[in-house]
């Protein structure tokens, strides 16, 4: 089998768009892996269809054949969009492979572990808060985040995670200055989000009850002393994991050595190589690994070196269905999976863009046996809603 055609095709996601990359073999069958434009730079739909016409001719089988040469060419600049678009061809070589062979693509990574995969309701009230159009009940104070909470409890998810929010006269608003929203770069931290994220924190505990775990991202959102001093003064709250961003190994390896609870992070490094400093300074409890952007097959190496070092691993998935599948292969494959993040507020019309939706039973998603990845996007209906232009960040 050889790939004969290569295209991308996106569509309206609502405050974002969907990206797809297609690769169809020479006797008609399609492998198929979301990217992500919405978060990190624009420009990669660009680089994949610049790149696209060096893999034409060249066997489906081998797709680390055809990986290795191609990032041999890149190694001047190996990371970022170089590494994204890789990472999306060889998820799509990874979909047609096991459907050429007939197999799910968890065996292609060695076979699975486990059957089901624990997930945790990722961005719980942030959706509701960032995105009224889109996602209900809308939230508009504390008793909304409150809601939310008595939501996850009652779906039965073993955790909820959040996001750190200003509630002032002015309404609810994310605080995102490592974004840019608002743009404050000294990344300083003031008494005034303290109580803001303490009193969102309760409220959102209030409704999720005890016996659900609580995890807060913190992001790019602060400095080194920020971000310790913001741990500090969550000390009293029992968190699954507190989750934060830095590029910088020691400063991370620091902040862990002060906190209270597990440190989660990584999710923006690309391939061993940026992993390795992390995991050998002991800088994480968790080692988030985005198999979009890495490539499944990178990610898998990744994940084993982390399980080398006694660290465990969590996928991170704030995409579409499509994704969700790819990480739930990856994570019934990797032997360290710690949690898989997942996104249960959804579009209304996400159930029908994909050939399969993902199953969630006792808080955990069912891995299916369906060759590939086991969910492919359906063309006429993404078409059906074209992509739209944004000049915002995350839809913000």
């Amino acid at each position: 089998m050889r790939i004969e055609q290569i295209e991308t095709i996106a569509c309206d996601a609502g405050w974002r768009n969907y990206h797809y990359l297609k690769i169809v073999a020479d006797d008609g069958t399609v492998g198929w892996a979301e990217y992500d434009e919405a978060f990190g730079p624009a420009g990669l739909t660009g680089v994949i269809e610049k790149i696209a016409p060096r893999l034409i001719g060249q066997s489906v089988l081998g797709h680390e054949a055809v990986i290795g040469p191609l990032a041999a060419t890149l190694r001047p600049a190996p990371h970022g969009l170089a590494a994204e678009a890789l990472g999306a061809f060889e998820n799509a070589l990874l979909d047609l492979k096991g459907k050429a062979l007939g197999v799910p693509c968890y065996e292609l990574l060695g076979g699975k572990h486990r059957d089901s995969i624990p997930v945790y309701w990722s961005h719980c009230a942030t959706w509701r808060i960032n995105h009224p159009k889109f996602y209900s009940p809308v939230i508009t104070d504390l008793g909304g985040v409150t809601q939310a909470g008595v939501d996850a409890r009652e779906l039965g998810v073993p955790a909820v995670k959040t996001n750190l929010f200003v509630h002032d006269e002015r309404g609810i608003r994310q605080w995102m200055p490592g974004f840019a929203a608002p743009y404050e770069p000294s990344l300083n931290l003031d008494k005034k989000l303290v109580t803001s994220v303490r009193s969102h924190l309760d409220a959102l505990i209030a409704g999720a009850g005890p016996d659900t775990e609580l995890l807060i991202d913190l992001n790019f959102n602060f400095k080194t002393e920020g971000f310790v001093k913001i741990i500090k003064a969550l000390r009293d709250y029992d968190f699954f994991w507190i989750e934060l961003d830095s590029y910088n190994p020691q400063a991370l390896a620091y902040i862990r050595s002060q906190s209270h609870a597990p440190i989660a992070a990584c999710e923006t490094l690309f391939g061993i190589r940026q992993f390795l400093p992390y995991l050998q300074a002991q800088a994480v409890d968790v080692a988030i690994i985005d198999a979009v952007w890495n490539g499944v097959w990178q990610s898998m190496k990744i994940a084993h070196v982390a399980d080398a070092l006694d660290v465990n691993i969590a996928p991170h998935n704030f995409y579409s269905h499509q994704a969700t599948m790819m990480n739930v292969h990856f994570a019934a494959a990797v032997p360290n999976l710690r949690i898989m993040e997942h996104d249960i507020d959804r579009l209304a019309w996400d159930k029908d863009l994909f050939s399969y939706i993902p199953e969630i039973q006792n808080g955990a998603m069912v891995v299916p046996d369906t060759p590939g990845w086991g969910c492919d996007p359906i063309e006429d209906m993404m078409r059906a809603r074209p992509a739209r232009a944004f000049k915002g960040y995350l839809g913000l």
